[in-house]
């Protein structure tokens, strides 16, 4: 079997601060095959990944393609190994262009030595045309949605004709249409040789791209099987240790008052004349396609962007939110589905991170009360099951479903009326998503409303009393709980008037 093996990584180990992240992990990648790695948020996936694209060096053990031990130095290094990745993070520059962003660090030159922005530009169209993605190579890449950085991302690693590719939440953030694409993508690949290495929290995915699953728990390799030797109670029990019983833990709570109401709010281009309301202890859920506005319509009320008219009432008074210290003023909050770029401050710790939104709560007689902030902090973050060594570790050494949890016990510390939660579980596994619908039944009991935006329609299902389902920027129709069904919200969601 070794001479079809063309990544094989041996007996690696890498540490933390506090934490022995990977531990004598081995594991190998047969030619022309998807392997799949499962495991819960912090047990190693990613930092296994990096290892392998150069960007985090091993305490120990060793890395081999086609049979010869390598030395992966940095990312370029990785590349000229034939190794690419797609991160789970979304690690863009706003003001790039498509184009830019395409070939960043891998600039064709001209003769005279200088970028060829003719020959990047003739690229990009091809590329472009090529995966069949309607981008101008001008547009810049703040103007995109997540789902379309994200298809470029993916773009971009394919387009090396690397040998190895890593491939880290891929679909976490892009559609249904486009995972199909990108599934097909994967056969060709496949086809010619090169070996995906496959990180997804989706279990209908695993077992749909899958030939080997390896899991981990706690940085180490719990097992590792051909596909056919799995089934996915067996995949979920190894990841978490234990059987989940129920995927769902909704309970009936008493519906209270009305606390934010929405009557036609318009911003034109994106929504219009969109109306809903949320009362004390329900959780309502937006349902719709990627673009169909649902996001749009949250960053408006949040005070992100301008909406042209329209009335927000929140506990029966009329509001003007221009800002978002307008809404967080009035306790309604909300979680971005771009973590990265409107959730955290990367260079910040989990303290920091937490306190954020809440520091005049520590500030009196013109002191920082540090104590006080510290024991409030790490209530929440235990609260949560942040897995973190301390609460001034940075937050970008945590996973990004810890990330998940910390921007939770942010907003958590104001004592919110009501939450915004869009794409709460993106890239999140399945232990952790069921924490996030526990402390979200925990807050409707609390008589906090929330708002959740998903594109999961089992989870919206799940655990929802009500759901409005958009389709091009419009309420296309409200479903109560006896009502629900995946048939109805996507015959709803494809509205074409």
């Amino acid at each position: 079997m070794d001479e079809v093996v063309k990544l094989r990584v041996r007996n690696i180990e890498k540490s933390f601060p506090g934490v022995k992240a990977l531990d004598n992990i081995n594991f190998s990648v047969r030619k022309g095959t998807v392997h799949v790695l499962c495991g819960e948020n912090g047990a190693g996936k990613s930092t296994l990944m990096k290892i392998i694209n150069g960007i985090y060096k091993a305490d120990a053990g060793e890395i081999l393609i086609d049979g010869k031990v390598v030395e992966v130095q940095d990312p370029i290094k990785a590349r000229s190994l034939g190794i690419s990745m797609i991160f789970q993070e979304l690690n863009y520059i706003p003001e790039m262009t498509v184009e830019e962003s395409l070939f960043v660090g891998n600039w064709p030159k001209n003769r005279y030595g200088n970028v060829d922005w003719g020959a990047i530009r003739r690229n990009t169209i091809v590329l472009l045309n090529r995966e069949g993605l309607d981008y101008s190579p001008e547009t810049k890449l703040k103007d995109l949605t997540v789902s379309d950085i994200q298809m470029l991302e993916i773009l971009k690693a394919i387009s090396w004709n690397s040998d190895i590719i890593i491939m880290d939440e891929p679909t976490s953030a892009i559609t249904q249409k486009e995972v199909e694409v990108l599934f097909k993508k994967i056969n060709e690949l496949k086809s010619r040789g090169a070996c995906i290495i496959y990180i997804s929290h989706k279990m209908d995915e695993i077992f749909k791209i899958a030939d080997e699953i390896t899991v981990f728990r706690d940085g180490c390799v719990i097992d590792s099987r051909p596909k056919e030797q799995y089934d996915m109670e067996t995949v979920i029990s190894q990841m978490v240790g234990r059987k989940l019983e129920n995927n769902f833990p909704k309970e009936e709570v008493e519906i209270g008052n009305t606390l934010l109401e929405v009557k036609n709010l318009t911003n034109k281009g994106n929504f219009n004349e969109i109306s809903f309301h949320v009362r004390e202890g329900e959780i309502i859920g937006f349902a719709g396609l990627m673009g169909a506005g649902r996001t749009e319509i949250m960053r408006s009320l949040f005070g992100l962007d301008e909406y042209q008219s329209g009335e927000i009432i929140i506990k029966g008074e009329k509001v003007s939110i221009k800002t978002v210290k307008d809404c967080i003023n009035k306790k309604v909050v909300m979680l971005s589905e771009d973590r990265r770029r409107y959730g955290i401050v990367p260079v910040r710790s989990v303290r920091e991170n937490v306190s954020l939104s809440s520091l005049k709560k520590f500030i009196y007689r013109g002191r920082l009360h540090a104590k006080e902030e510290n024991a409030v902090i790490e209530d929440y973050c235990k609260k949560m099951r942040v897995k973190t060594p301390t609460v001034e570790t940075s937050i970008e050494s945590l996973s990004g479903g810890n990330q998940q949890k910390v921007i939770l016990a942010k907003w958590m510390v104001t004592d919110p009326d009501v939450l915004i939660l869009d794409e709460p579980t993106r890239g999140i596994d399945v232990g952790a998503k069921y924490e996030i619908y526990v402390l979200m039944m925990e807050l409707a009991k609390q008589k906090k409303g929330i708002i959740m935006v998903s594109s999961e329609l089992p989870e919206l299902i799940g655990m929802c009393d009500r759901i409005y389902v958009i389709s091009k920027g419009k309420v296309a129709g409200e479903l109560m709980r006896s009502d629900f069904s995946q048939e109805e919200i996507m015959k709803l969601a494809t509205k074409t008037s």
